[in-house]
């Protein structure tokens, strides 16, 4: 079990997303209110390669765990600075498989599709910041730790201090790939 640390959305394409009290999840669409939120991609890399795609990344989370590595390492990086709409505490989320469940609160549940690709605006947002995000293991396979993302498969209103449940999927596991 974990707790919901704060909640984000965006009407408008921009890198960070501002607090929120409460976000509403809309089943197969995403953050109501929150530009990413449709049934296909809205991610204006994923859409200029092809639109009709459905879309993976309704729901981003990030555990607060990264953002304490992240301020011992020299950064200022708070809740929301990074995209996400869900900072999460007490999960390993880069650590679920793939189709994991997500229950936040009482009601909502979204579902585990696979994690964020970091991305040069990361960069853009504090010099270095992508290198911590990113990195390799001992066999040289890349690292990824800017989260994971969802889609939502229960609606409901999520708020910080919800307690969130973990539902792993029947095995075999399928470790998260980017998406």
């Amino acid at each position: 079990m974990g707790t919901v640390a704060a909640v984000h959305r965006s009407g408008e394409y921009t890198f960070t997303k501002p607090a929120q009290e409460s976000i509403t999840l809309k089943e197969g669409l995403g953050v109501e209110g929150d530009v990413h939120s449709g049934v296909t991609v809205k991610h204006r890399s994923r859409v200029a390669r092809d639109p009709s795609q459905p879309n993976l990344r309704q729901v981003h989370l990030i555990h607060a765990e990264l953002h304490d590595e992240l301020a011992a390492a020299g950064f200022a990086v708070d809740p929301g600075d990074l995209g996400e709409n869900v900072t999460t505490r007490g999960i390993d989320l880069l650590g679920l498989p793939t189709g994991t469940l997500l229950r936040l609160g009482d009601e909502a549940v979204v579902e585990v599709t696979g994690l964020r690709n970091p991305c040069l605006q990361i960069e853009a947002f504090q010099n270095g910041l992508l290198a911590h995000v990113v990195g390799r293991a001992d066999d040289g396979s890349v690292i990824r730790k800017a989260g994971i993302m969802s889609v939502v498969r229960t609606p409901g209103v999520v708020r910080p201090g919800d307690v969130i449940s973990v539902e792993l999927p029947a095995g075999p596991h399928t470790p998260l790939q980017p998406v």
